[in-house]
């Protein structure tokens, strides 16, 4: 069967259904987990859940274009903008760069501040710098489309 929308992930199928049942759920239609399955996989155009996961795969299908619109947080700071240039790498790593649509502080101080409107990054395949904050985090963070809650 052809799909014309690229599958997300397995895990992001799941969360997919997990959503979809909480929301049943809060609207006083209680599903089971099986059941939200069976019906992600119907939205998907497959015939059951097991076609669709087997369809789908482990990892995440990302690849981002010239043009595509994305958010996340650049140095714990939340964005949304344009990728401008992105480039495929050895290992699953991406080279990108990124225009905010509104510029970006990236100095947590009162006295100054320092905006950033476009970065260039390196990013692992599921949206994720390999340089971090002194804390720990990656400095960009992409949000992932599929599973966003």
């Amino acid at each position: 069967m052809k799909v014309d929308t690229p599958l997300p992930s397995r895990d992001a199928l799941k969360a997919q259904a997990r959503r979809l049942r909480a929301r049943l759920i809060e609207a006083g239609q209680p599903m089971s987990h099986s059941m939200a399955l069976e019906a992600v996989a119907h939205q998907w155009g497959m015939r059951d859940w097991n076609t669709l996961c087997a369809l789908a795969g482990d990892a995440p299908r990302t690849a981002w274009q010239i043009g595509q619109r994305v958010s996340g947080r650049y140095l714990g700071r939340r964005f949304q903008g344009v990728v401008k240039a992105a480039n495929q790498r050895a290992q699953g790593f991406w080279r990108m760069t990124i225009r905010f649509d509104q510029p970006v502080d990236v100095v947590r101080s009162e006295q100054f501040s320092c905006l950033r409107r476009q970065i260039n990054c390196s990013l692992d395949a599921r949206g994720r710098s390999p340089q971090k904050t002194s804390d720990g985090v990656p400095q960009v963070i992409l949000n992932d489309h599929w599973s966003r809650p």
